[in-house]
């Protein structure tokens, strides 16, 4: 019997997190939606707590870390109000290294113990690639077309790495562009299936160039129309 790629890899989050509960930690919650004044703007893996008290936001990464992770879980954890930590096979580099060091992202790195078989490997890839492709074509053919303000936003979205770096290009507060994200994903244009700030980004940008192509199409029909 086959096993689907979501069990797959619940199993390298488990293998995670029994790691933690073997360093003392506590496992409390997982899959904590991160939510803005009730609006879910991102999930982390788990929720932990030290033997001292101290709650953590765990990520999960069958991979390595890189900095774009090291980012993530620290606005997360930030927003949550617990501290970051990620438990992960490495560091993708030493940039990301140095820049858990530097936000005081706690890492936890697993070596051979946290190794997805091929086999694994090429089911989650292959369910992702797929699920991530659905939703791309579903973006590019059902999302309406934006109006001027609401495309200014999704050009800050992608200009952004972050949230926390969006609410300060668009002066807002990360609550009041969260609810704004929001609108956007109640009218279509952004898919209301986006997990974390990433994918909302992703979709902000095929968006763009969707309507970038469909203005050269106008421009183009209007020239063939003049001949």
């Amino acid at each position: 019997m086959s096993i689907s790629a979501k069990r797959r890899w619940r199993s390298s989050e488990d293998i995670a997190l029994e790691y933690l509960e073997e360093l003392g930690y506590k496992v409390l919650e997982r899959n904590h939606k991160v939510k803005i004044d009730g609006v879910e703007v991102g999930e982390v893996d788990a929720i932990v707590e030290d033997s001292n008290g101290e709650k953590y936001a765990v990520e999960v990464k069958a991979g390595n870390i890189d900095v774009h992770g090291i980012r993530q879980i620290y606005v997360n954890a930030e927003i949550l109000g617990y501290k970051p930590l990620v438990v992960a096979k490495g560091y993708a580099d030493e940039s990301a290294e140095k820049l858990a060091e530097e936000l005081g992202v706690k890492v936890y790195t697993l070596s051979d113990r946290f190794i997805v078989d091929a086999e694994e490997l090429e089911t989650i890839v292959y369910a992702s690639i797929r699920k991530t492709l659905q939703e791309i074509l579903d973006t590019i053919t059902y999302a309406p077309i934006p109006t001027p303000e609401e495309r200014d936003f999704l050009e800050k979205i992608v200009e952004s790495k972050t949230i926390k770096e969006l609410a300060e290009k668009t002066n807002n507060t990360i609550g009041e562009v969260a609810k704004k994200i929001k609108r956007l994903q109640n009218k279509g244009i952004i898919g209301k299936k986006t997990r974390n700030y990433q994918e909302i980004r992703l979709h902000a940008q095929i968006i763009l160039l969707r309507e970038k192509f469909r203005g050269f199409i106008e421009k183009l029909d209007k020239l063939l129309g003049e001949e």
